[in-house]
């Protein structure tokens, strides 16, 4: 057979295509069962792996590179990222790929590192956590100089890159439809940056619940937040002037920020004010107010993200892979509901 690629590989004997090629390049973190009938099908069908990809691999470094631009401010103070940095890290473990870390803080950081990140033989590959206007030119810069490149987040242009995100858009629908399954009417939203495609995804998602249902856009229930608690509480001051009766909120940090401003005005949470968070951190349940939320999946994300990266130096693409990873509603008591 000719013209057959790792994916048909990978269907012909039920296994992922990064098993296939962890095979293909003789990792050793693979059981002899499956080594053993990836090996079959290969024989079978006369497979060719890459020989161009496979002849680099004496050259790798087996280092792979993770690059955090200014735009990710709250990298050491926000919950979200030490669990997707576990992820990045147990994955690279798993694979036997050490990992380097890159805190871009300004322009000049950038010009001094980009030399070092897109060094073929500093690096084999490189994770961005991106999703903001701000970082698309290093990512532009990556991609022209050919380096094997995962984004964490969706990025603006996604024509030219991989990248490995969650259902924001679904994610923030459901929070919304599960707020007027309640007979919340007046329901608000803090947004996260609208600089960013979580920020701009999320606020599509509250828009298009209250659309199909027939509620009126309100800008005055619309407030751009920072991802940070502070940003929470300040934005929920100004939105409760408007005095809503729920509030999703783009992020559980954010929310806990929202609930302390709820409950300064005199009001309660959820009788007065139902509220719905998103990620799903340790934070939510630990609170006497347990957060409802929607659970994203961000271990998986950074394991995802370096299989794919892992995928790409060892067998090159013609084409970006776009993983997107869903969701799940946790109800608890933060919105007056246990179902």
């Amino acid at each position: 057979m000719s013209n057959l690629t790792l994916e048909d590989i990978a269907r012909r004997v039920g296994v992922s295509r990064s098993t296939v090629s962890r095979v293909v390049n003789n990792h050793p973190n693979i059981s002899e069962d499956v080594r053993t009938r990836v090996l079959a099908a290969i024989d079978e069908t006369g497979y060719q792996p890459n020989a161009a990809a496979r002849s680099l691999a004496s050259q790798r470094s087996q280092t792979l590179g993770l690059a955090l631009p200014q735009t990710v401010s709250s990298f050491f103070t926000d919950p979200y990222f030490p669990h997707l940095l576990k992820g990045i890290s147990e994955a690279c473990n798993q694979h036997d790929y050490a990992l380097t870390f890159f805190l871009i803080t300004c322009k000049d950081d950038e010009k001094k590192i980009f030399p070092k990140i897109s060094n073929k033989s500093f690096l084999d590959g490189v994770l961005v956590q991106s999703g903001h206007h701000g970082d698309q030119q290093i990512i532009g810069h990556l991609v022209d100089a050919n380096k094997p490149l995962v984004v964490l987040g969706r990025p603006f242009r996604v024509d030219n890159v991989s990248f490995v995100n969650v259902d924001n858009v679904k994610g923030a629908y459901t929070a919304v439809s599960h707020l007027i399954r309640l007979g919340r009417r007046r329901i608000s939203t803090i947004t996260g940056p609208l600089a960013s495609t979580v920020g701009l995804d999320r606020k599509e998602g509250f828009l298009m619940a209250l659309g199909e249902r027939g509620f009126r856009k309100n800008d005055k229930l619309i407030v751009e937040g920072d991802f940070t608690e502070q940003g929470g509480y300040y934005s929920m001051q100004t939105l409760l002037r408007e005095n809503p009766d729920a509030v999703f909120v783009a992020s559980d940090v954010m929310a806990i920020g929202a609930i302390r401003a709820i409950q300064e005005s005199g009001r309660r949470v959820p009788e007065d004010v139902a509220i719905v968070g998103f990620d799903d951190i340790p934070l939510s349940t630990i609170t006497d107010l347990e957060l409802t939320t929607i659970r994203q999946p961000v271990i998986e994300t950074g394991v995802r993200a370096v299989e794919v990266l892992i995928d790409l130096i060892e067998n090159g693409t013609d084409f970006p892979q776009h993983i997107i990873l869903d969701t799940k509603l946790v109800v608890r008591s933060s919105c007056g509901s246990k179902s």
